[in-house]
């Protein structure tokens, strides 16, 4: 949660700048003054209209008197003095910002006004219990907690005492102050009705309307950027991570979960176990991955898991992901990309060579080729071909 500071000296208001939020930075500049030299806005005091900009995310003013104000966190204020040995508030040099907005200062602000938790303990165990029920995935059960506990601590009353206008409210401050996407919506949607309705007996956010998906393309690489991905990658566990993901077409939570006994070299596929929905599939593996996997189960005597991790385990996803992001760093690939373009990507390539997307649907472990067909917006082949009227 990002805190903006507000400094009040002499006859301005002084706010730090961070970096974090270019977005809301530049609608700053629209009501003040830029200080290049100390790198922070100038606003007239009072505020005035300027306060509808800052109602958007929590903020902390900070006045000449010694007093603070701690506004935006779950519609409240609080109110409160500055300690006695307090370091000087900024002046015209604006010297002194530095104290109240480092990492350390707004975690302390962020703990001391965190409200008191509401989803009891016996909530979340019926929850967990019925979700068991039903076979829900760990993953599945951990967010639906998250969200009933969240929604208890943020309107601030117990799961016995909510009500619609509190479901309501809740959705417009994940959506307002979090920016959630409209699937993080959903799955919040799906949490608390699921609670409500089957552990409680209620019906609230039955007849909340869902916010619909974002239909963005996937970001794709050329076969020249995924070669010098793998090129740029120096480490031969990583190096393979990366080839797998790309040439078998994986998930990152599958590929760092794959074994020894899931490669088949004789007929060159993979067997994904227990992959999103619970479903088993069989992908293909290439010659190249082959040879390269032999190598290194060879010369790391690998029996299990292939890509190992410090406990015992598997790697973590996490560790996976800053794999990627430093090899394409090195790669100086400057797209919007992550791990999981790895797969768009293996998708967008077989559609362009000539594979038939119900093949492709099955390789992906896709339910329904809708699904799949978007792979067919971002193809360039056929669009290339066609020619602009303005050139006929």
């Amino acid at each position: 949660m990002e805190v903006l500071y507000l400094f009040y000296e002499d006859e301005n208001i002084s706010v730090p700048f961070t970096g974090s939020d270019q977005v809301f930075f530049r609608r700053l500049g629209t009501v003040g003054r830029w200080d290049g030299q100390y790198r922070r806005f100038i606003l007239q005091a009072p505020l005035k209209s300027e306060q509808a900009i800052f109602a958007e995310r929590p903020y902390v003013e900070v006045k000449q008197d010694g007093m603070i104000s701690v506004s935006g966190f779950f519609d409240q204020t609080w109110y409160g003095s500055l300690p006695e040995n307090r370091p000087p508030l900024a002046g015209k040099h604006g010297r002194a910002l530095a104290p109240f907005v480092n990492k350390a200062d707004r975690s302390c602000l962020e703990s001391v006004i965190r409200p008191p938790e509401q989803f009891s303990s016996f909530w979340a165990e019926k929850l967990q219990e019925e979700l068991h029920c039903r076979k829900y995935s760990p993953k599945t059960i951990k967010s639906y907690i998250h969200f009933n506990r969240d929604f208890c601590r943020v309107v601030q009353k117990p799961a016995e005492q909510i009500t619609e206008a509190d479901f309501k409210k809740y959705l417009s401050r994940l959506d307002i102050v979090k920016n959630l996407s409209s699937s993080s919506m959903n799955l919040a949607i799906s949490s608390i009705r699921f609670f409500y309705y089957y552990v409680m007996g209620k019906n609230i956010g039955r007849e909340q309307y869902r916010p619909r998906q974002n239909k963005r393309l996937p970001c794709v690489l050329s076969r020249d950027e995924i070669g010098r991905l793998l090129n740029a990658e120096a480490n031969p566990k990583h190096r393979l991570l990366l080839m797998l993901t790309y040439s078998s077409g994986l998930r990152v939570s599958e590929v760092v979960a794959l074994k020894r006994e899931h490669i088949n070299f004789n007929h060159r596929t993979l067997m994904i176990f227990g992959a999103k929905g619970n479903k088993d599939r069989v992908t293909i593996l290439s010659d190249r991955a082959a040879a390269f996997l032999q190598e290194y189960c060879k010369r790391n005597n690998i029996t299990a898991w292939l890509f190992p991790g410090n406990n015992g385990g598997h790697l973590h996803i996490r560790s996976a992901q800053n794999i990627f992001e430093k090899a394409a760093h090195k790669a100086r690939i400057h797209k919007n990309a992550s791990i999981h373009s790895l797969r768009h990507t293996f998708a967008t390539h077989l559609l362009e060579g000539g594979t038939d997307i119900k093949y492709i649907q099955a390789l992906l472990g896709h339910s329904s080729v809708r699904t799949t067909e978007r792979y067919t917006h971002i193809t360039p082949q056929k669009i290339l071909r066609i020619q602009s009227p303005l050139d006929f």
